[in-house]
């Protein structure tokens, strides 16, 4: 059975914030709304609209067709830049706080 459009982008925004260690309060900020709205989005109890979809894609530097496809297909087309790197995934889950640019 297949996906529906709505978890298909809503599983897609998941993997992408897992995938760069993004948290929904950061890309929140990026989109210019608040934590509790990507909340309801990730949640099913808002919808994403397109123009969410073509903010968060912007955000990402993806095109929003690849968000659309789903999770695979928006996280493979991320440049190597923005996915965060085993380094700083080892070290936040240690708790040390991580910058851009490296440690602090």
């Amino acid at each position: 059975m297949s996906m529906s459009l709505d978890e298909r982008v809503r599983t897609a925004v998941a993997a992408l914030l897992h995938v760069t260690g993004e948290s929904q309060t950061e890309l929140a900020a990026a989109l210019g709304v608040s934590q509790a709205q990507v909340s309801r989005r990730q949640s099913g109890t808002a919808a994403w609209s397109l123009a969410d979809c073509d903010a968060v894609a912007a955000h990402y530097g993806i095109d929003a067709l690849d968000l659309l496809e789903g999770p695979t297909r928006a996280t493979e087309s991320l440049s190597p830049g923005r996915r965060r790197s085993r380094v700083r995934r080892a070290v936040a889950a240690r708790g040390v706080p991580v910058q851009e640019g490296g440690l602090r």
